[in-house]
């Protein structure tokens, strides 16, 4: 070995730099903006859920319309 004497745990942690109360107001901003964010993604989540719901009222609707559709282009058909 080298001089040093090696631990199974690795090195220590570097000492914290810069000003404990800077950092301390950085981490706050960022953790309100991270509750923003997920609260801005569950709202956009609720709003994709909507949708869907609305699309899969339109494609039923559609389907109907194109069974009618096809009814009476058969009853039409028959009349000739």
């Amino acid at each position: 070995m080298s001089g040093m004497e090696e631990t199974g745990w690795g090195s220590p942690p570097p000492p914290p730099t810069g000003d404990i109360i800077k950092d301390a107001i950085k981490k706050e901003q960022l953790l309100k903006e991270i509750a923003a964010s997920q609260q801005d993604l569950r709202t956009i989540l609720a709003r994709v859920q909507t949708v869907q719901k609305e699309v899969e009222k339109l494609t039923s609707g559609n389907e109907t319309l194109q069974m009618y559709i096809d009814n009476l282009t058969v009853q039409m058909a028959k009349r000739r």
